[in-house]
């Protein structure tokens, strides 16, 4: 099988739809255990439906941890087949508690009067034809699950079971730059079975995916494609796809490109920096063909990509219960061992949270460029390294480590900081973060500096003609390391503070309900603003919107 890790396959569906019979048939067919959900209710489930009386969600609930404990038990050693009802979408969450991610589910369709006859036909079954109406009252279809028919014979139905589970990929990834890259390998290393796609450009993107795949021992399993219907074709129903390619008109073009080949309750996941509204945009146009989008902001660059980045999903929160078990699983983990990605909120909120990290972290980088400005006046770039990492031993965090590295690095016995030229890019976000603060009225005035001083950093020429003209000299003075110190802890805190505010103010002017300390819980590892500054922030923004209330935080 194609699939090489233990999985549980729960097949679903109301009573009567045949979850038995296609489940013992799969059994034998894939050799693998299968245990009927029927067997394992209660006496006092069994004399309840056996009156005629529906069961509530207490009496299912005892029920259904006990065949959550059939599947995790019988995944530390092999796959297997559960067949139950499973009505719910909060049923179904306790089926596939902490095994999110060896989970597949098959749901039977049937309706009403045929299933109706089935029942009437069946002999010596506890629950009687008169209770199917409430079940139908019950049933929410799930989105995650391979539907098929049960107009279908049940050889045909285990057959395209089958043929799904065995000869299809999990997950696919279309773009395959850096980024995109990274993650198939990530993906491919947690044993996830991906399908890859990138466009086929003749003389110069040619067989990308093909050589990439040979480049890479993790990617045997991996399914290489540069035509895009057969792509599609195969991946496993409903089709999950990660979209990796650059923000704005590409990301429209692949939709339109692709959205022909997909059907209904198929997962589109944008993990670019697309701004949110576009999202927003996307996610309303396709869900009228009933395919489903989300919008997910990635950081961690090329590496955290690779060994587990942060990951922001927003959008139809049930969708993402879809590409949970994937994107959680390659994620970084935080200090308490959860995955630093989480469900943000719905509409383009996801993309929206990734925006405003973007903004931290120019704020972030712009301190560090002042502070190494003021020390360079009486120090080399190794003297100015030696003085930051001093500062590690109160202060971790990413970009400050990296600094460090960046300042020590030389190049033919020069400093390689010396030979890089200081015109700063602006690719969007942090504009975008300044733009929406000034529209809903956030002083987010840390990130619109810093993207200001891009822009002045990229004004090169006309810099030197007016340091020529005015004849500016920097004075050397001495600084004292400490206060500086000091001065960039506290100006961390506000930048911090500015960022979390406009979060705040955004949610609760889009009704979003963001969750403020799981997004700093998110920010804690993998990402680019990665800190101990924000694992504390998280702990502080559990019980407190505002961290200057927090005395902590003002010693901090």
């Amino acid at each position: 099988m194609i699939l090489n890790r233990p999985f549980v396959i729960y097949i679903m569906g109301v009573s009567g739809s045949g979850k038995s019979t296609i489940g013992s048939l799969l059994s034998k067919e894939l050799s693998i255990p299968f245990f009927d959900g029927d067997d394992y209710h209660s006496e006092h489930n069994i004399k309840k439906m056996a009156s005629g009386q529906p069961l509530n969600d207490d009496d299912r609930l005892e029920w259904l941890h006990t065949l959550n404990h059939i599947a995790k038990t019988e995944l530390e050693n092999n796959s297997c087949i559960i067949a139950s009802s499973a009505l719910k979408e909060s049923y179904r969450t306790i089926l596939a508690n902490t095994i999110e991610s060896q989970v597949k589910w098959v749901f039977l369709d049937g309706f009403f009067e045929q299933i109706t006859k089935r029942i009437q036909m069946r002999k010596d079954h506890f629950m009687p034809h008169s209770l199917l109406a409430s079940q139908f009252e019950t049933l929410e279809i799930p989105i995650n699950a391979l539907s098929i028919s049960i107009e279908n014979e049940p050889s045909e139905i285990v057959k395209t079971i089958k043929a799904e589970l065995t000869e299809k990929l999990e997950i696919g990834v279309i773009g395959l730059g850096i980024m995109g890259k990274s993650l198939c390998r990530n993906l491919a290393r947690n044993d996830f079975k991906i399908s890859m796609f990138n466009r086929h450009v003749t003389g110069s993107e040619e067989n990308v995916a093909i050589n990439f795949k040979k480049e890479h021992q993790e990617l045997e399993y991996a399914l290489a494609y540069d035509d895009l219907k057969d792509f599609v074709s195969s991946l496993q129903s409903p089709r999950k796809i990660l979209l990796m390619v650059s923000a704005g008109k590409a990301v429209d073009e692949i939709i339109e490109e692709i959205t022909p080949y997909l059907n209904k309750n198929d997962v589109l996941i944008d993990g670019g920096n697309s701004h949110y509204k576009d999202t927003e945009q996307r996610i309303n146009r396709l869900a009228k063909k009933e395919i489903h989008f989300i919008g997910a902001g990635i950081s961690g660059g090329e590496r955290g990509a690779l060994e587990g980045p942060s990951i922001m999903p927003g959008g139809n929160k049930i969708a993402y219960s879809t590409v949970a078990p994937f994107l959680e699983t390659i994620a970084a983990t935080n200090k308490v061992g959860k995955a630093c990605c989480a469900y943000i909120g719905s509409g383009g909120s996801g993309h929206f949270v990734k925006m405003v990290h973007n903004g931290i972290e120019y704020a972030e980088m712009q301190l560090l460029t002042e502070i190494y400005d003021i020390l360079s006046l009486t120090n080399n770039p190794d003297k100015i390294a030696d003085i930051l990492d001093s500062w590690k031993k109160s202060s971790t965090g990413f970009l400050l480590e990296i600094t460090c590295n960046i300042l020590r690095k030389k190049e033919n016995g020069d400093w390689l900081i010396d030979k890089i030229l200081d015109k700063a890019s602006h690719k969007g976000t942090g504009n975008w973060a300044t733009v929406e603060a000034l529209n809903i009225g956030v002083p987010s005035t840390m990130i619109a500096t810093s993207v200001f001083s891009r822009y002045i950093s990229a004004l090169k020429e006309e810099r030197m003609s007016m340091e020529q003209n005015l004849q500016i000299k920097k004075e050397k003075f001495k600084v004292n390391s400490d206060e500086l110190f000091k001065s960039y802890e506290l100006a961390r805190i506000i930048n911090h503070f500015q960022g979390f505010r406009l979060l705040h103010e955004a949610s609760l002017y889009n009704d979003w309900k963001l969750n403020l300390s799981a997004i700093a819980s998110i920010w804690a590892k993998g990402c680019i603003i990665r800190s101990e500054l924000m694992e504390t922030i998280a702990d502080k923004l559990r019980t407190n919107t505002h961290i200057f209330e927090d005395a902590e935080i003002i010693q901090f």
